[in-house]
């Protein structure tokens, strides 16, 4: 449940509620995702995945599976077409996954060794299953900590930041904090499956796919298979949820190989289970905080060392080290993201990467030294303000932090708190509440927009932005009618298609941001155009903007959006069961396009931080290297019998000198959210959880504390 505003039609006001412009669609099912598009001659691929962990495969025993009824083709790495897995791509070099069907190398469970094409769906599937690959298995590993022989330091920049003396600082702390925590393997669980069709049509390479952005899908595609970029185009409808996982996978890359060998068009849809070990996932991470602070709360040492995995193909970092970085004035400062690689599938990037588990260890950590040094858990994040970047040095565009603590305490009743853990009940319950802060960096990519002022009075906007289920498009039409001065119903937005330029991704909670810096400084000079007066052509009149130059020109500063989390928690003493009662986020986030769609986004990422901290966790055969139970039912998560009344809300949040104002929203709800629903559970039962799920074996194995501060 959440608190909303009244909601009406869109009338082109930016920062009042309106509903989604595509939400008709969407409730009545007319809505087309990439698995609905249809296409004449559709044939369909089904994958096989390796089951060992390490190794190569023998052989791709197809023969009798090609005999199959409407089996059209059986591709592996003895006849698939060949790629360029060497190119640089947006990210850098790609994942090396993306050179599927290269090589005879199984690095980890899940590995794609066979695509299955036939007529329908239910024949490549029973095909698929039927197919027998033999293997020389090898010995594997893929056991994670933070002690492991092959843990490293990456090369890079923000991997090892330092400043200050710690030891000595460290020494001459009054309190000191010292603690490990840890948070286990997650997975994104989108609502739509990853799917892609392609088809060569006259020549050109033409994708429908679910993805975070088509012109970067496009531009990966057309280096990998050699192609002239203007020959491929890349389309997105509607996509249900992304998180982080639908960038260039190997979805994509199959179904443009099968459509080439067979010259028709190829749908390649992911299971549910196949999405484990495909599209990416949170790293577990071990994280060890120490803080040292002087008898009135002020640190003198924050050290912030985090721990997690990644493959033995791919280096993805999940850099939970950085949370601290903009948050706290220290004397010493020092984080550092070290890795192991292990015969794993690559992690990815997940909401909020490395803010979310970082924020978990750090605003715990404070939650312990605001316990030892006997100070409100405000009181002491208000104490250690900085007043420019603690490592940076940099001022900043703008720091609303304690304003959302005061707003965020004032309406969760806070002041009425008693500090001291395990006293409050209800019988068999025991009560308690909890805060943290949240951060995330505020990031801009260059966009280019059309806007048309079509003859009959319309306009019609054209960017390749993605709409992954934020608001997007409603967002963007808001901010066109705006730069037109004219009613929202006048404008149409058009998304999602790599032929309308060059355009941020929908990732780092950039797009918004990006996009709609992007169409307002097209829309207004459009304005100014037709100010001069004349008649529109049938074709319309169209002025188009490139936000690279003013991107490039920013000012540099420390730019992030801000949040206070505040949560209250029963635990039943009998069961360990832990039920949030309620939940409130106050954030500092610029400024608010659309109130519905923002306060969803919030919400949706502070339910994922209670899931966090309750539920989710990904468990790992360490005998097969798989997963155990890899759907959703075997990956528990947040129902909505899990989620009470979660209320959001925002802080007036002014950059004089940024000229977009908007700073992105998407990520910085499930920051701290984990964090404070564990801090809660300390004061409610006296033990402190430092590993996450808080699950019901856990409170009741680690009981109450006989004396001061207990851990689990």
């Amino acid at each position: 449940m959440s608190t909303t505003t009244t909601a009406g039609p869109v009338t082109g006001t930016v920062g009042a509620s309106y509903t989604r412009v595509e939400g008709l669609e969407k409730v009545t099912g007319a809505a087309r995702y990439a698995g609905d598009v249809p296409a004449a001659e559709l044939a369909h691929g089904w994958l096989v995945l390796s089951t060992v962990a390490r190794g190569r495969i023998r052989s791709v025993e197809s023969d009798p599976v090609r005999g199959m009824p409407g089996v059209l083709a059986v591709l592996h790495h003895g006849n698939a077409p060949r790629v360029d897995g060497n190119y640089i791509g947006m990210l850098g070099r790609p994942d090396p996954i993306v050179e599927v069907f290269q090589h005879d190398r199984v690095p980890f469970v899940g590995w794609p060794v066979a695509l299955v094409v036939a007529e329908t769906t239910e024949q490549a599937r029973e095909a698929a299953e039927a197919l027998v690959v033999r293997y020389d298995e090898e010995p594997h590993d893929v056991a994670f900590s933070a002690g492991h022989a092959g843990i490293y330091t990456p090369d890079g920049d923000g991997m090892l930041v330092e400043k200050g003396d710690l030891a000595a600082e460290l020494a001459a702390s009054v309190h000191v904090v010292d603690a490990e925590y840890t948070t286990p393997e997650e997975h994104h669980g989108t609502m739509e499956p990853h799917a892609a069709m392609a088809r060569w049509d006259g020549g050109r390479l033409e994708v429908v796919d679910s993805n975070q952005g088509s012109m970067w899908v496009a531009q990966e595609l057309a280096k990998l298979f050699s192609l002239d970029p203007a020959s491929v185009r890349v389309r997105s409808e509607h996509i249900g949820g992304a998180f982080g996982s639908k960038g260039v996978r190997v979805h994509q890359i199959l179904a443009v190989m099968a459509a080439t060998v067979l010259d028709r068009p190829v749908r390649v849809v992911m299971t549910r289970r196949q999405m484990f070990s495909l599209v990416g996932y949170r790293s577990p991470t071990a994280q060890r905080v120490r803080l040292g602070a002087d008898a009135d709360g002020r640190l003198r040492a924050l050290d912030h060392q985090a721990h997690s995995l990644t493959s033995t193909v791919h280096e993805f970092v999940e850099a939970s080290a950085g949370f601290g970085r903009p948050m706290y004035a220290a004397d010493a400062h020092r984080s550092v993201n070290r890795v192991v690689r292990l015969d794993v599938p690559t992690p990815t990037f997940m909401r909020a990467p490395g803010e979310a588990p970082g924020s978990f260890a750090l605003e715990s950590a404070l939650d312990e030294l605001a316990e030892r040094c006997g100070m409100d858990p405000i009181a002491l994040r208000a104490r250690n303000e900085p007043d420019v970047g603690p490592v940076s040095g940099l001022p900043f565009g703008s720091r609303n932090l304690l304003a959302c603590f005061d707003e965020g305490a004032r309406r969760f009743g806070w002041a009425d708190r008693d500090p001291r853990p395990g006293v409050r009940r209800e019988g068999r319950w025991l009560l308690g509440t909890g805060t943290a802060a949240a951060t995330f960096p505020v990031i801009v990519a260059p966009s280019t927009a059309a806007v048309t002022a079509e003859a009959d009075g319309t306009f019609t906007v054209r960017i390749g932005a993605s709409d992954v289920g934020t608001g997007a498009r409603t967002a963007l039409t808001l901010l066109a009618a705006e730069a037109l001065d004219v009613a929202g119903e006048r404008v149409h937005v058009r998304i999602g298609d790599s032929d309308f330029g060059p355009a941020a991704i929908s990732g780092g909670s950039m797009g918004t941001r990006s996009w709609g810096w992007a169409v307002t400084a097209a829309g207004r000079d459009l304005r100014e155009q037709l100010a001069l007066g004349g008649d529109i052509p049938p074709q319309g009149i169209t002025v188009r903007s490139d936000t690279s130059a003013a991107v490039g020109s920013l000012t540099q500063k420390e730019r992030h959006s801000f949040g206070a989390q505040f949560a209250e928690v029963a635990v039943d003493v009998t069961t360990g069961e832990v039920r949030v009662r309620r939940m409130l986020g106050v954030f500092a986030a610029g400024r608010i396009v659309n109130p519905l769609t923002a306060r969803s986004q919030f919400v949706g990422g502070m339910i994922w931080g209670l899931s966090m901290a309750l539920h989710e966790e990904a468990i790992r055969d360490q005998a097969t290297g798989g997963h155990v139970g890899a759907d959703l039912a075997g990956y528990h998560f947040a129902a909505n019998a899990d989620v009470p009344l979660i209320e959001a809300d925002w802080v007036d949040d002014p950059d004089a000198d940024d000229p977009v104002g908007i700073k992105g929203i998407g990520e910085i709800g499930i920051v701290g959210a984990a964090a404070a629903v564990a801090n809660a559970v300390w004061h409610a039962t006296g033990v402190r959880h430092r590993h996450l799920p808080i699950r019901p074996d856990r409170v009741l194995s680690a009981g109450a504390p006989a004396e001061g501060d207990g851990d689990a």
